[in-house]
């Protein structure tokens, strides 16, 4: 047994703006949180990069501890991708810059 439904034939007054405005927001905040990761990630690559690059200049580390890193890193994180070797190079790189 289900139930009728009820209004959805003809929407009540202002409906449509109402939703027109809803669907704006919804987009809106949806390219704010977008923005706010891609942020966040940015910082995190700059951070990892400045890491290696310290740790390289005050322990000595040579250019093995990155695919040592990668690996570590895949492991942990097996579902996130952008830790390869070559990667963790460019964000190396990146904080040099």
């Amino acid at each position: 047994m289900s139930e009728p439904c009820i209004g959805l034939t003809t929407p009540p007054a202002g409906y449509s703006d109402w939703l027109t405005d809803l669907k704006g927001r919804i987009h809106a905040a949806q390219q704010r949180a977008t923005l706010a990761v891609n942020r966040e990630l940015v910082l995190l690559y700059w951070q990892i990069g400045h890491d290696i690059l310290t740790c390289q200049a005050e322990q000595g580390w040579g250019s093995k501890v990155i695919d040592r890193l990668a690996q570590d890193l895949r492991a942990a994180f097996p579902r996130m991708k952008g830790f390869s070797p070559r990667n963790l190079k460019y964000m190396r790189a990146f904080a040099e810059a």
